[in-house]
């Protein structure tokens, strides 16, 4: 007679499950710490061949990638309790005899209440303490799979092998015996026990066992001695081991009298240094680099939904299209500040090649670039993307049509006024980061004509505007609204310092980041575009208008600018004169100065304001004689 010896499950976590932890754990748990149902599965052990010889591998205990979804239905089915940690301090001091017991306990009261009878895979309840480290795509884990032992151990009276096909064994735990006038084996469910046999005594209880061992047993037949000894009150009774394929072993099993359960168990996995602790695994390494970096970017973005912004849709920012027009100081500020916030989809349009005076102040460019003369639009894509490889970074070398610069070909006119339009109509936002006044003129029109979102940002010396363009159907103005004059050539006849833009150093990075901070703060509105400019608090704040900043006081303004109806980029007039027949009408925009402003009603205004002021003068002089 000798004592029945149990082999522990050797745990096997999918690499897959990891991942889908990560993103239930950013998504949906965050900092909850609340115990979650997780689904794994064993099965029997297998035979492998290596160099000629038979290698007996026992049934891992495996955590599929769908293991906190669903439950599987691979191998032997088992369901349990995955409790996350924020922090490996709260890992290291988590009280784990009080988890463990508490799985324990559940193991105790499904036998009890006979539910185990009915779902004998409540037996194989199992506990799994978990850490994850998000920023290292390290995970610290400890499997527990809890089982009761008796004061005295389990003697095993009577061992043999023998050879069985069990053809509906469904369960991991089954009564097994043979029919005397066939000689062949039934099986049935637990439930029918009594039915099953007539005699108790000669009773066998039937399990799947992992183990490959000839003296040893799967962890399994633990909890299922607890059963049926708590069960039946049966302290001696037959056991088969069924390992499938291989030799299935017989058992004859005895408790001694003197033996009793008290709820106590042992099942805390041991390491691979063969010591009771966790678990550690490192996932970054294995993973493909641009992947990890795609997950880290998104990591610190949906860190702001655990306990600042619950209610922030970074989805909504990451599917943004973004256009910049202009790849210099300002785009390259606005790129950088639109990756930070997930954005995967940029398009840059520019006509310049990178100059040597533009690596310090632009970000996206390097010496190298200034040295071939780079085009800056299909730099800064290339620079973007080996910032963050998952984006949609593309670069066009476009011209942008302006009034007062008229196309000497109405062919190449016609190429660029169809491909600007074509990439506004693609994308989402429009930023307006161009060097002149009359070079956002089109794109605030077609912007204003597809009622796209269109932020417009500027820099003076020490002074900067930022600001949105209302939608057609809003009241808010845009960045021609305030005009009272065409917009025209501003470009020709300048000296050196008016050519080039002259601002303090920092003061792009700030507009820039304004600039994508108000494009975010739109997007979180309720009514996007048509959004009110007011000091209401929404999800980020306020939403203002415009914000005209001052750095030489280290202040800003939030202004309000209504929509004007003679507005010559947004009015309905111009848009419907637009709409008549493009070419023709921006063909007459580019070639005459004062066309707008007779379309617009500008001009009237004019000639009327002029014609007060002439009769004001008049009346001044006739009083004066």
């Amino acid at each position: 007679m000798s004592l029945v010896k149990f082999i522990p499950f050797q745990s096997s976590v999918d690499a897959a499950f990891w991942q889908s932890f990560v993103s239930k754990k950013l998504d949906i748990l965050k900092l909850s710490s609340e115990p979650q149902t997780i689904h794994g599965y064993y099965t029997l052990g297998q035979i492998a061949t290596d160099q000629g010889h038979q290698v007996m591998i026992p049934g891992p205990f495996c955590i599929p990638a769908e293991g906190l979804d669903n439950s599987t239905e691979r191998g032997y089915p088992v369901q349990g309790t995955l409790v996350n940690t924020n922090t490996m301090e709260e890992f290291s001091k988590m009280n784990k005899n009080q988890l463990f017991q508490h799985v324990t306990e559940t193991i105790v009261a499904a036998v009890k209440s006979r539910e185990a009878i009915e779902n004998p895979s409540r037996l194989n309840s199992f506990l799994l303490l978990t850490f994850a480290d998000l920023k290292k795509y390290k995970f610290y884990y400890w499997f527990a799979f809890p089982a009761l032992m008796p004061s005295v151990p389990w003697q095993c009276v009577h061992q043999e092998s023998i050879h069985i096909t069990l053809e509906n064994a469904y369960h991991p735990y089954f009564l097994i015996k043979k029919e005397i006038s066939t000689g062949k084996l039934r099986v049935a469910p637990f439930s029918e026990f009594n039915q099953f046999f007539e005699n108790h005594d000669q009773c066998m209880i039937g399990f799947v066992d992992p183990s490959t061992a000839t003296d040893a047993f799967g962890w399994p037949l633990r909890n299922l001695l607890y059963l049926v000894y708590t069960t039946w009150q049966l302290r001696k009774f037959k056991v088969c081991c069924y390992r499938g394929q291989q030799t299935s072993i017989v058992l004859d099993v005895e408790l001694p009298a003197n033996a009793v359960y008290d709820n106590k168990a042992v099942g805390w996995e041991k390491n691979p240094q063969g010591a009771l602790g966790p678990r550690m695994v490192d996932l970054g390494p294995l993973m493909d680099p641009t992947r990890l970096a795609d997950t880290s970017v998104d990591l610190n973005l949906k860190l702001m939904r655990w306990r600042v912004m619950p209610d922030l849709d970074l989805e909504k920012i990451k599917q943004t299209k973004c256009l910049l027009l202009g790849a210099g100081t300002l785009g390259c500020y606005v790129a950088r500040c639109l990756v930070g916030w997930g954005v995967r989809h940029v398009s840059f349009v520019d006509n310049g090649q990178v100059s040597f005076s533009n690596p310090v102040r632009q970000p996206l460019y390097q010496f190298q670039d200034a040295l071939r003369s780079a085009p800056k639009a299909e730099t800064a894509a290339k620079q973007l993307k080996l910032i963050q490889p998952t984006m949609t970074a593309l670069g066009y070398d476009l011209n942008i049509p302006m009034p007062g610069h008229p196309y000497n070909s109405d062919e190449k006119l016609k190429h660029d006024m169809e491909k600007l339009i074509a990439l506004i109509q693609q994308h989402d936002v429009i930023y307006l980061l161009t060097d002149s006044r009359e070079s956002r003129w089109f794109p605030t029109l077609i912007g204003s004509q597809q009622n796209k979102i269109v932020i417009n940002s500027a820099l003076g010396f020490d002074t900067y505007l930022v600001m949105r363009h209302g939608s057609r159907q809003s009241n808010v103005g845009c960045y021609f609204c305030n005009d009272i004059v065409a917009p025209t050539d501003s470009l020709t006849d300048r000296t050196l310092d008016q050519q080039c833009t002259v601002t303090r150093p920092g003061l792009a990075a700030i507009a820039g980041a304004l600039s994508v901070e108000l494009m975010v703060s739109l997007l979180q509105h309720p009514d996007g575009i048509n959004a009110k400019a007011d000091n209401n608090q929404h999800l980020l704040g306020l939403l203002p208008h415009q914000i005209r900043g001052f750095l030489g006081q280290f202040s800003n303004m939030l202004i309000v600018g209504q929509a004007y109806d003679k507005c010559t980029a947004c009015s309905e007039k111009v848009i419907h004169a637009y709409e008549q027949d493009p070419l023709d009408f921006i063909n007459k925009v580019l070639k005459e100065p004062n066309y707008l402003e007779d379309i617009t009603g500008l001009a009237d205004l004019k000639k009327e304001s002029e014609a007060l002021l002439l009769h004001d003068w008049a009346e001044q002089v006739e009083d004066d004689f």
